[in-house]
């Protein structure tokens, strides 16, 4: 029995590659031409017996040793929604002559590519990398299947198949990678690299905190002469912002928040922001709380900054769903009033595509403006404003750039109609989602708003 299992496994393993079928059409078309020169026959005969013992010898040589390559996949124990996420396919070559490999990496169905194939030439006794990267545009559990291998000896009749069960199930969490970033450059104080603006404070009026090195975007009046003229380079003095504020994320469940772009929704994008935007305002050793909703409250996190409340905002923003259904923006306002109890910043991901639709949901917004800081985050249709600006050719393209213009006028409006109102406003479009909401933030702490 244990034979036949392994006569099953053989022909499993055993595929003829493109070379072999060639030559064999080759040594057809011999024969057929033997048929009419029949003198040529014994040359093909031999000919043919050349060809099988080479076949016999590719074979002998793929097999004669069981385990001849080895390979293994390292990636994430997680991925990061959203971004380009590395993986690492590790080969080993234990046969003593040089082969031909291709490598077809079973990765999750959810990425919908069938591209994930490699071709590599290794040494005898070598080893070697392979890498690539999978960008995750949904969040949730993802499964890795085989690897498969399949190897060619110098003369590529044959391809023997390795497969390895390198099976392994992922979870999509936010974009935790961004959050990083920005992380490392907050504490470096270097986030303008990145886009996000130096705010000119319009006093000192905040406590003296320490002497720095100039970084650009710094307040040329906060240089401090003495302190540069002793170090031989431009010294400023920094003054330290306000402490336990406290910054909510609002995040929209609701059907308006499905429109795609660029794979991502807008409540994956609202989701990588708010993880972005909480973990910089712990940094700045402010309280960082977060509340879902839709058409009924979903998730509430108390605003903290203990150690582990990042993980525990992280955990809750992966399991977040949408509903599909219209958002009830009074459920929010009443939630608010009796969760929240401190004046706080909150930054309202949300969207509206017309003025009406605004007004609707105006009174409610305004109650929540009257307790707490609101700013609502809106985002802008960038293929709306790439029409806008393109030239038109034709009639159609005329009509077309019409509807275009009065949908991004619309969005004008809105955010005219919430300015009148007193209530902070940021129209971004979703790729610069996460730097303008920090910009927004670390222009309200600079200027004593919170």
């Amino acid at each position: 029995m244990t034979a036949f299992f392994e006569m099953i496994k053989f022909y499993r393993s055993l595929y003829f590659s493109k070379v072999f079928w060639i030559v064999w059409t080759i040594l057809i078309a011999c024969y057929i031409i033997a048929y009419v020169f029949p003198w040529l026959l014994q040359i093909f005969n031999v000919l043919l017996v050349v060809v099988f013992l080479l076949l016999v010898a590719d074979l002998f040589s793929l097999y004669k040793i069981k385990n001849g390559i080895f390979a293994r996949r390292s990636s994430p124990d997680r991925l990061s929604n959203g971004d380009e996420n590395p993986i690492t396919i590790y080969l080993e070559n234990r046969y003593s002559f040089k082969v031909h490999i291709e490598i077809i990496d079973e990765i999750p169905h959810q990425f919908q590519r069938r591209d994930i194939l490699f071709n590599a030439v290794m040494k005898p006794f070598s080893e070697q990398q392979v890498h690539y990267s999978l960008r995750p545009v949904q969040r949730g559990e993802y499964e890795f299947g085989y690897i498969n291998v399949f190897v060619l000896t110098p003369l590529k009749f044959i391809k023997r198949r390795f497969q390895f069960e390198d099976k392994k199930i992922t979870a999509v969490y936010p974009s935790f990678l961004q959050m990083r970033q920005y992380a490392l450059l907050a504490v470096a104080n270097r986030l303008s690299e990145v886009g996000v603006k130096r705010i000119r404070r319009v006093g000192h009026s905040m406590e003296f905190d320490q002497v720095r090195n100039y970084v650009p975007g710094d307040d040329r009046r906060s240089v401090n002469w003495k302190a540069s003229a002793r170090k031989g380079d431009i010294m400023v003095n920094a003054y330290q912002d306000e402490k336990q504020q406290t910054v909510y994320c609002l995040i929209d469940k609701g059907r308006v928040m499905q429109s795609p772009f660029e794979g991502l929704t807008l409540l994956d994008y609202a989701i990588n922001a708010s993880l972005v935007m909480s973990n910089i305002a712990l940094i700045k050793e402010d309280k960082a709380g977060l509340i879902t909703f839709s058409d009924k409250m979903g998730q509430i996190v108390a605003a903290d900054r203990r150690s582990g409340h990042l993980q525990k905002l992280l955990e809750v923003l992966y399991h977040q769903k949408t509903r599909f259904m219209e958002t009830d923006f009074e459920r929010l306002s009443v939630a608010v009033r009796h969760q929240i109890r401190q004046r706080s910043l909150l930054l309202l991901f949300t969207n509206f595509e017309t003025l009406e639709a605004l007004q609707r949901q105006l009174p409610y917004l305004r109650r929540l403006a009257k307790d707490h800081l609101l700013v609502v985050i809106l985002f802008e249709n960038t293929e709306t404003k790439h029409l806008i600006d393109s030239p038109a050719g034709n009639v159609e393209q005329v009509y077309l750039k019409t509807i275009a213009r009065q949908f991004f006028n619309e969005k004008k409006k809105i955010v005219a109609e919430l300015n009148r109102y007193g209530i902070q406003s940021i129209l971004t479009p979703p790729q610069q989602l996460s730097v303008n909401t920090i910009n927004k933030y670390l222009e309200l702490k600079d200027r004593g708003a919170i």
